[in-house]
């Protein structure tokens, strides 16, 4: 009893996943339907890591994931740590992971830990790894030294920032990377290692609209056709994941200039896993010098996906266009 006492409380919220799947008796192959409280009651020994408080939201694999869904789960977590939780943990489908806790971590404004974790195999399969990532996330979530770090993403041992992690592999139990900077820490014989502080990153007001933000990639030979589509479309926002360090054609560059003059933000990305775009080095026709002399917004180190993300929240928040370049560079660090 005293032992139970002494540890901290940890909320954990299911919202689907492979991590909750099992096989289905109406169709090929596993599909989401444990619950959070099923989840933890397969791990006797997380009563041994912090005092647990479950809730599912929703039982849907990661893809059909929304944004309203992702932001009941951060007022899920909020008024959990209000009530007393250390930290909250969130589990769901690898498929959208690092931009669902990009998304939460853009307005999460405590300074309990709120984690992201899931699995690459189903409870179904051999050596299923979700038990494990649960235990590690409660660790995560229940430490002093990860107060103030944000919103992290713990899968395989390994704890990521939410501004970093990308889904490097599609099948591979080390399938979650952090380009660049690496991972923030690990769980290492139970104890939770930093290696470094966690970045900080102004939060935004939680969106209450909705905003139909493509994410358009360039090609070889693209002549625009796309993006002046899903302009008469009713975009409210575009992100171009460019070639190299953000670049594309002229005549794609034309289309950001009059998408843009329609009063449409353009963010430009790269299409490569890292590096990041450039502000200054090439003049030419579709450089990055000319798609933001044209009005486009680079976007430094943040990826295609999270760029996306971002421009949906200023967006649905009813942030003005011509407001937008600032808000997003002053999240978005230069690469």
């Amino acid at each position: 009893m005293g032992r139970e006492a002494e540890l901290a409380q940890v909320s954990i919220c299911a919202l689907g996943g492979t991590i909750a799947m099992e096989a289905a008796s109406d169709r090929d192959g596993v599909v989401p339907t444990l619950t959070a409280e099923s989840l933890v009651r397969g791990i006797p020994t997380l009563g041994s890591v912090a005092r647990i408080s479950t809730a599912t939201l929703s039982n849907l694999p990661g893809a059909s994931l929304t944004p309203a869904d992702v932001l009941r789960a951060v007022d899920w977590a909020r008024a959990e740590v209000e009530r007393g939780s250390a930290g909250a943990v969130i589990t769901q489908g690898t498929d959208t992971l690092e931009e669902t806790s990009f998304l939460a971590s853009l307005v999460w404004d405590r300074p309990a830990p709120l984690v992201f974790t899931g699995a690459m195999r189903s409870p179904a399969q051999l050596s299923a790894d979700g038990p494990a990532n649960i235990v590690a996330s409660t660790r995560v979530a229940a430490a002093d030294v990860t107060r103030g770090s944000g919103v992290t993403v713990v899968l395989n041992d390994e704890i990521h920032e939410a501004r970093h992690v990308q889904k490097a592999h599609s099948t591979a139990l080390q399938a979650f990377t952090s380009p660049t900077v690496g991972p923030l820490g690990r769980v290492v014989e139970q104890q939770v290692r930093l290696h470094r502080p966690a970045a900080t990153t102004p939060t935004l007001p939680r969106p209450s609209g909705e905003a139909y933000v493509p994410l358009l990639e360039t090609h070889l030979d693209d002549r625009g056709e796309t993006l002046r589509a899903v302009r008469d479309a009713g975009a409210d926002g575009v992100v171009i994941a460019a070639f190299g360090v953000g670049h594309v054609s002229a005549r794609l560059a034309d289309e950001v200039e009059e998408t843009v003059r329609s009063g449409v933000p353009v963010v430009v990305s790269t299409r490569t896993h890292t590096g990041g775009t450039l502000r200054s080095t090439y003049g030419f026709d579709g450089s990055e010098i000319d798609l933001a002399r044209r009005g486009a917004v680079l976007s430094g180190s943040l990826d295609p996906r999270k760029s996306r993300i971002l421009l949906w929240t200023l967006v649905a928040g009813d942030v003005a266009a011509d407001e937008v370049v600032g808000r997003f560079e002053s999240i978005a660090d230069p690469a």
